[in-house]
Order: structure tokens, then C-alpha cells, then sequence
């Protein structure tokens, strides 16, 4: 019964009414066969149906006639048992259909045969949910470009044009064409073509900047084994900022598990700054010594004072080889991280977790580590543990107070590393190919560029008052960047829980006892001294030694001292912002790829039109006159459109670079399951406040005159494509030929 009430309402449902102008007939012309292809689909959208191109009859590149019928048409039978698997189908044998032909001594098309009958009920409300009748309009295209370029998601951009049009019943295309189109257009890199287009991202950016620079080491079949680079700003970076190096490996990058590694500095505001990336097949000692050999090259030879990785053995004997007099220094927190599993088989290991800190972290001479360290073995019945012994024995690259006394910025594990690898994880997956991931890479590169310029104008434009009336205060608050002298600030705020004994004093001289109160019933007690004669204060801590920054103990015995300026070797360059930095003038890399000229002539033109909407907006008269030009304009490039059909060329060729064609990618590594990796909330948050503001009638004019510029581009930048020709730039750069046995390639 349930079935029989179904196939009735098929039958009886009523036909739709179209306008006869839009119906095709018999014996219809046509100047091109695209005219006509496109009128039955205005037809079919109009009735409620979709077309496809059933056959195309040709005589050597001359197409001589075409059919074209409704979607339905022909039935398709899986070879699955339905009772396995079942999936929609839309073949119901309908017979709707045209025929085309051309016409040879007038040179035009014409129907030679409708039927317009179909075999299923047609509803034009549901027609722009068909395939055929959506449609990615050039500006829609163009945004979904940028937004995959700036490593926004798919469904974010599609939220985004659906706020934009006030819904999502007035977008004529779903979120999954959205997918599609970046799936199809923009990331579609073959395996084949991926490794070469990354090596002509390699040659654009040096013919860009010839301080750029890159090596590779490939393997016998050509794959890319080894990878390094860094831009011209990241090399002059290096030279204010390169005295301390956070290096952290991380996977699932890219779709052939090259693991990536990027070195990291601390710029004069305490923010992290990439001073090159690394892709590379494995993490053996050689092809680490290659990377740090290769880094060293590009940064002249000098190594930095400190160097900061996990607890990697190859790494560590790569760096003794490739740097020997660079202090090696371990993440701490991954080792404090590693205590839950591999101590939790003794009894109280919680107790045991919380033993081990207060010695690593409270141990403020190596005496007293060795001691409290000995004591708490013996205490837990741990001396036979062959990982706290391994520990031990390398405990100069690990514990604060073996590794204080020399200058870290701030760092003691390589969270600034990871922090940059969490970056490329929001927006590339295992899945990713290499020339997505350089492109994150540049935004990357952008993003670290724009936030110190920004805390540079911060700097320049205010000023944090002073918490104090000390003149030492005021001192760094006249050299030191903002970030760093709220450190400061944090530090004469401490000062407040210390307690200042003079020990003994002799030939200017002198001892301190400073206690600090940490909380209601604990007081840690620091020795510090001090020099009249050299001005000279030390402290136990060694924050300054490690940091740069004095501690609140010493400026509780400046204070103490009635000191009223410090010592200029107390103020330094490195957290200063009246330094001029050479590497502030110098654009990081980015990427313009190859654009085809309507994609280019339509950015120009939309570029220009926002002015021209913003000052219309301003009054119904203005308004007014802009809708006049427009139609005007309009017309005249329909006008012009029509009388050159039929006579467009246009040829696109990419960059010639035959030095890169021999470059193969890594076979690439299946994996299982979906990324974990997602966007993050805030740029949720903000769409999401986006569609709840209310639009003003400014802004509703604004929309109304920029979509119908938007549709007037579109239109010009395809009519000017009519006598255009796109030549891509052949750049002649050459990989260097390698030597005997060394497969590696550099410039």
C-alpha cells in the first residue's frame, strides 16, 4: 500500500510551468554550441531537472554534433549485492533529451530534435541542489583560494559565505562543493608533480631574495631524503638571535612522514622567531650531522652559544661532532614528563614524582644537587633504577643548576619548538603534500614577522609606567621592550617577600643572606653579593646568568644598598628596543604562485572597487549614480562579449624548470584513521559572533553595490582573457652538480 501511494504521487504530481521562451524547440540556432548548451540548462533549472553530455560526435578536432540529455537518463546496476551494500542511484531511463548539429555554410548550431517528456517528476525548488546547477562564481573561487592559502578550513570558509548572503538558502552551492573545488583545483598535486613543485618553490624564492637559501640530499631513485632551508630575514635574524637554538623533530606533516624540524630563537620581545626548517626521512646521527652541518652553512659558520633538544641520542652526537663548543642542553620537561611512566611500578610514586622535583628544581649549588639527589635514592630504595642512574650520569645537560650559569633566554625545554609545530597542525595533516606545507610554512614565517613588528610599534608609540619610584626601575623601563620589562616589573614586585641580612662586609665586599617567603610557612634562602668597587651583584639563582633579567633577591640588595643606577652590563642589547635591527627591513619568504591572468585582472578589479562602494555608500544620490555606470558598463561588455565569441585563445604555460624534473617525491606512507587535528575555537567564536551582528543599512549598501562589482569583474576579466596570452617566467637557476657519493643539491 506504502508503495502504491508513492508511485501514485510521482504520476499525478503536476508538470511545472516554465516560460515558453525558455522551452527548446525544433530548428533553433545557436552561435556557438556553448550557447546552446547553456540555454537547456537554464531550461532544465527552470523545470526542475539536470543535463549531462551524453555523446560528442567529431571529425578530427571539429566537433560535429552533440547530445544532451536529463540526468536520469540510462540506468546503472551495481555489480555489489544490494544486500551487502546499498547506494543511491539516479538512473531511471528518462527520455528527455536534444539534439545539436552544426550547421556547416552558416557556421552556427541548431536543434534537430526534443523530447521533453521525462520518466520522473521534475520540482524546481530542489533544482539547485543538483550537481549541474551549482555553480562557483569567480569571487567565490578566488576566497575559497585565499582561505585554503591562509590554512583556513573548508567549513569555516563555506560558514563564512553563508553569513555573507544572509543564509543558507541564498548560496546556489553546498559545503561539499566547497571541498570539491579545493580538493580538485587547489591541492591538486600528484605524488609525480609534488617533489618538483617544491623544488621550483625552492628556486622562486632565491630568485626572490638570493640570500635565500636551501639544501637537498636525494636518494638513488631521486626521492627527497633530506631537506633544509631558511629565508633571507631568518638569516639576518640570526645574528641578534641566534645565540640560543630551541630544535624539536615532530611527524604526520605530510603524506610521506618526513619528519619536520624547525630552530627556533627568542627574539628582544621574548617571542619566538623560526630561523629554519627541515624536512627529513629519518633520524639517524647522519642525517642529523647533514641538517646541522647544513644550518651551520647557512648561517656562516657560527654556532650558537646554547642549543636545546629532547633527549635524542642521535642528536646529541650529531651536535658533539658537527658543534663541539655549543652547550647542550635537554628539554626538561620531557625528561619531568617521563617520571609517571617509568616510576610508577614502585609503591608511593606519586610521592616519589613530587621528591625528584624539589631536588631538580630546588637545588641551587651542585653540592647540594648531588647530595639531595643521593638522599632521595636512598630514601625511596632507588639506587638500582637504571634510568635515574642514566639521569645521573648525564645530569650537566639537564639540571638547572649544572646549566644556569650560562645565558638561555629564557628557555630551559623546547616548548617554543612545539609551539611551531602546533601551528603547522592546525593547519596540515599527514595527508598534506610538500608545497601545502611550505606554504604554511611562509604564513608561519608572516605571522612570527607580523608580531614583532607589531610589539616594535608598541614600544615605540607608549610606554608602561613605572610600579615604583626607583630609578633602576625607570632605567629598563627607558632601554627594555615591553614584554621584557614587565619581567622586570615582576621582579621588583618579588622584592616585597624578601628578607635582606647583611652576612660580612669587607674592602666593599659584601655578603647577603636574602630570604623569600614562597608561601605561609616555607622561606628559601639565597646568598647574594655585591661589589661596590665593580658594581657587580651575583646571585645564587642565576636568573640573570640564564635569563638576562635581575633577580628580586639582587634588587633587594640594591635597594638594601641605596644603588640607584645599575651597572650598564646589567642592561642588556639583547631585550633592548633602541637596537636597529638589519633583519626588520627584510620581507620573510612568500610564495605568489602562478595565477592565471582572469584570476589576476579579477583581484585588481575588486581591489579597486572597494574604494569606489565605500564612498557611494555614503548617500542614496551617490548610490544611485554608481547602479547607472553599472548597468551602463554592463552593457557595453556584453555588447563587446558577443561580437567576439567564437575568436578567444589563451595558452598557460608553468615556470620551465628543468633542473627540478628529475626530483621525485618519497614514496608516500598510508596511514589509518582521520587527523585529531582541528581548528581552534577562537576563529569558531568569531564567525559565530559574526552572524549574530546586525547589518546597518550602510553596510547592506555596501554588500548590494560590491556583488553587483563583483559580477561586473567577473565579466570584464573573462572579456579581456578574449586577447590575452599568459607567458609563466622560466627561471634559469641549476641545482649544483653533487661530487662523487654525495647526492646532495644546494644554493
Amino acid at each position: 500500500m506504502g508503495v502504491f501511494t508513492v508511485l501514485t504521487r510521482c504520476i499525478l504530481q503536476p508538470l511545472s510551468v516554465v516560460d515558453d521562451e525558455l522551452v527548446p524547440k525544433v530548428e533553433m540556432t545557436f552561435t556557438t554550441l556553448e550557447d546552446a548548451g547553456k540555454f537547456y540548462r537554464n531550461y532544465a533549472k527552470a523545470a526542475g531537472f539536470s543535463t549531462r553530455v551524453r555523446c560528442t560526435n567529431r571529425k578530427g578536432n571539429e566537433i560535429k554534433n552533440q547530445l544532451i540529455t536529463c540526468s536520469r537518463e540510462g540506468k546503472w546496476k551495481s555489480k555489489i549485492s544490494p544486500t551487502e551494500k546499498t547506494n543511491p542511484t539516479a538512473g531511471l531511463n528518462c527520455p528527455a533529451r536534444i539534439y545539436i548539429h552544426t550547421l556547416k555554410d552558416v557556421g552556427a548550431w541548431i536543434i534537430s530534435k526534443v523530447v521533453l517528456d521525462h520518466s520522473h517528476p521534475c520540482c524546481p525548488s530542489k533544482a539547485e541542489m543538483l550537481k549541474r546547477h551549482k555553480e562557483l562564481s569567480m569571487s567565490i573561487r578566488r576566497t575559497i583560494e585565499n582561505n585554503e592559502e591562509a590554512g583556513i578550513r573548508p567549513s569555516k570558509t563555506y560558514q563564512s559565505f553563508v553569513a555573507a548572503a544572509g543564509g543558507h538558502r541564498e548560496l546556489n552551492f553546498i559545503e561539499k562543493d566547497v571541498r570539491n573545488y579545493i580538493t580538485r583545483e587547489v591541492r591538486n598535486v600528484s605524488e609525480q608533480e609534488d617533489a618538483k613543485e617544491f623544488g621550483k618553490y625552492l628556486l622562486r624564492m632565491k630568485e626572490k631574495n638570493p640570500n635565500f637559501f636551501f639544501e637537498l640530499q636525494l636518494e638513488e631513485d631521486q626521492s627527497i631524503k633530506l631537506a633544509f632551508w631558511a629565508d633571507a630575514r631568518s638569516r639576518a635574524a640570526f645574528e641578534y638571535f641566534g645565540d640560543v637554538i630551541s630544535f624539536d623533530t615532530t611527524y604526520n606533516t605530510n603524506r610521506y612522514n618526513l619528519v619536520c624540524g624547525s630552530f627556533v630563537g627568542v627574539n628582544h620581545h621574548g617571542q619566538s622567531t623560526l630561523l629554519g626548517c627541515s624536512l627529513m626521512k629519518n633520524e639517524e646521527i647522519e642525517s642529523f650531522k647533514w641538517l646541522f652541518q647544513s644550518w651551520l652553512h647557512c648561517m656562516g659558520g657560527n654556532a650558537p652559544k646554547g642549543f636545546l633538544t629532547d633527549q635524542c641520542a642521535s642528536m646529541k652526537r650529531a651536535l658533539e661532532a658537527c658543534m663541539p663548543t655549543t652547550v647542550h642542553r635537554w628539554c626538561i620537561w620531557h625528561i619531568m614528563k617521563k617520571i609517571p611512566s617509568k616510576l610508577n611500578g614502585y609503591k608511593g610514586h606519586a610521592d616519589i614524582e613530587q621528591e625528584m622535583s624539589q631536588v631538580v628544581w630546588n637545588s641551587y649549588s651542585k653540592d647540594s644537587f648531588d647530595r639531595n639527589w643521593n638522599d632521595f635514592l636512598l630514601n625511596f630504595g632507588l639506587a638500582d633504577n637504571k634510568w635515574l642512574s642514566d639521569l645521573y650520569e648525564d645530569r650537566h645537560i639537564w639540571v638547572p643548576i649544572y646549566l644556569d650559569h650560562h645565558f638561555w633566554a629564557g628557555m630551559r625545554s623546547t616548548q617554543r619548538s612545539e609551539s611551531m609545530h602546533s601551528f603547522f597542525n592546525k593547519y596540515i595533516t599527514r595527508n598534506s603534500s610538500l608545497i601545502q606545507f611550505v606554504k604554511q610554512y611562509d604564513n608561519c614565517l608572516g605571522s612570527r614577522e607580523q608580531a614583532e613588528r607589531e610589539s616594535d610599534a608598541a614600544d615605540f608609540h607608549t610606554l608602561i609606567p613605572c610600579a615604583s619610584k626607583s630609578c633602576i626601575e625607570a632605567q629598563f623601563q627607558d632601554a627594555y621592550t615591553h614584554e621584557k620589562f614587565r619581567e622586570v616589573q615582576a621582579q621588583f614586585r618579588g622584592k616585597a617577600n624578601c628578607i635582606t641580612r647583611l652576612k660580612n662586609s669587607a674592602l666593599g665586599y659584601s655578603v647577603y643572606d636574602v630570604g623569600e617567603q614562597v608561601s605561609s610557612s616555607i622561606f628559601n634562602k639565597f646568598v647574594v653579593t655585591y661589589d661596590s668597587v665593580a658594581a657587580e651583584v651575583k646571585c645564587q639563582c642565576l636568573l640573570f646568568e640564564s635569563r638576562g633579567i635581575l633577580c628580586h633577591h639582587a634588587l633587594s640588595v640594591l635597594s638594601f644598598e641605596q644603588v640607584s643606577q645599575v651597572s650598564p652590563r646589567y642592561i642588556l642589547e639583547r631585550w633592548s628596543k633602541k637596537v636597529k635591527r638589519q633583519h626588520t627591513h627584510i620581507k620573510s619568504s612568500h610564495d605568489e604562485p602562478l595565477m592565471e591572468p582572469r584570476s589576476k585582472r579579477f583581484d585588481q578589479l575588486v581591489f579597486r572597487s572597494q574604494n569606489i562602494c565605500e564612498f557611494a555608500s555614503e548617500s542614496e544620490e551617490l548610490t544611485a549614480i554608481l547602479h547607472r555606470a553599472y548597468d551602463n558598463v554592463m552593457a557595453e561588455m556584453e555588447s563587446l562579449k558577443a561580437k567576439r565569441k567564437g575568436t578567444s585563445s589563451l595558452s598557460h604555460e608553468d615556470a620551465n624548470l628543468e633542473s627540478v624534473n628529475e626530483v621525485q617525491s618519497p614514496p608516500r606512507i598510508r596511514t589509518r584513521g582521520r587527523p585529531k587535528n582541528r581548528l581552534g575555537s577562537k576563529l569558531e567564536k568569531q564567525i559565530a559572533n559574526a552572524t549574530k551582528k546586525k547589518k546597518t543599512k550602510v553596510l547592506s549598501e555596501v554588500k548590494v553595490l560590491f556583488f553587483k562589482f563583483i559580477n561586473l569583474f567577473d565579466a570584464a576579466s573573462a572579456a579581456h582573457s578574449n586577447c590575452s596570452q599568459y607567458q609563466g617566467h622560466v627561471m634559469s637557476y641549476q641545482f649544483r652538480v653533487p661530487a662523487a657519493g654525495d647526492n646532495s643539491l644546494g644554493v
